[in-house]
């Protein structure tokens, strides 16, 4: 057990990050998807150099069907011509559900035969097994791919979501399919102490911080996949460059868009979609700013503080090349 960690000895300079971006899943005014808006939205990702996350909390996962899942995949996969992504394989349940391994296979199919990467989502019935138990489930998912992404999941997020004992992560880091995992608990301390046992026992594997609130924690060697850099993917690519070649800009950049983050994700949480599709529409990337027709929203006015951070943040790209 880690009992005491130094940060600062974390610190890992002109590193070169790994981004991924949990893609925005738009819809118009008639509650339909913008399937256009999110096609340019993938491209736009994947030109910036991130690996596009598609089908994440960032997509509505838990609020779509099988089939927009599945169309979601096709045209990722289309708009990728064979290029990497990752897709979240989503089990919808119920707190009184049971571990369900066939249907998370049949998520982890629809992901691997569009030729993307699962991260497994958490579930009631994953959740609420006990902790060996958890190891072993994910064994078994390990047995049907090449490789995948684990997730942790805060409940300030989810209410199936559980941040596991750092004994139980270990156990999860070790199962060599599992290529990553997402840590989302919004709690620097739990992502450095998985940070140094990374460090110790598997330096390959990919820590992805899905801590918006902390978006500088790629200066300790995380990673990320989050759901800020939708907002954003070619000013998060940029801030990536920077810190690899050892730029102060680097934290002009991280302190805007933390302050992005940080209004952004403000409680309610899960209403920052709603922010992002305003953001979105704001950069004239979207026709609409309207969230799922199920989703929690912001308020009209919140367009003027984002209006404001987006001047500020063309400002600053003008400035800095």
């Amino acid at each position: 057990m880690i009992k005491q960690i130094e940060p600062d000895s974390l610190i890992q300079p002109r590193r070169k990050i790994t981004g991924m971006s949990a893609i925005l899943l738009p819809f118009d005014e008639h509650g339909e998807v913008d399937w256009a808006g999110f096609t340019a939205h993938v491209e736009i990702t994947a030109a910036a150099g991130l690996v596009p996350a598609v089908n994440m909390d960032t997509g509505y996962v838990n609020l779509i069907d099988d089939k927009t899942r599945i169309a979601v995949l096709r045209r990722t996969r289309l708009v990728l011509g064979g290029k990497t992504f990752a897709a979240g394989a989503f089990v919808n349940d119920n707190p009184d559900s049971k571990w369900n391994p066939d249907a998370y296979r049949q998520q982890m199919e629809y992901i691997t035969k569009n030729g993307g990467m699962p991260v497994i989502f958490q579930s009631y019935g994953l959740t609420g097994q006990p902790e060996p138990e958890i190891i072993a489930a994910y064994e078994t998912l390990a047995r049907e791919c090449d490789g995948f992404i684990a997730f942790e999941l805060g409940k300030m997020f989810a209410p199936w979501g559980r941040i596991y004992s750092l004994d139980t992560f270990g156990e999860i880091m070790a199962i060599p399919q599992c290529r990553g995992a997402k840590h989302s608990s919004l709690n620097r301390s739990l992502e450095w102490q998985r940070l140094t046992l990374r460090n110790a026992k598997r330096p390959d594997f990919k820590i992805y911080t899905g801590n918006d609130l902390a978006i500088d924690m790629v200066m300790y060697g995380s990673d990320y996949l989050l759901g800020l850099s939708t907002f954003a993917p070619d000013l998060f690519a940029k801030r990536d460059r920077l810190w690899e070649q050892g730029s102060p800009d680097f934290y002009r950049y991280n302190d805007l868009l933390q302050y992005l983050g940080s209004f952004a994700f403000r409680t309610p949480v899960p209403s920052y979609k709603h922010s992002a599709a305003q953001f979105l529409k704001l950069r004239g990337w979207l026709k609409s700013d309207c969230p799922h027709p199920r989703a929690e929203r912001r308020p009209e006015s919140d367009t003027a503080v984002l209006r404001d951070i987006l001047a500020k943040l063309g400002e600053l790209d003008k400035t800095v090349k």
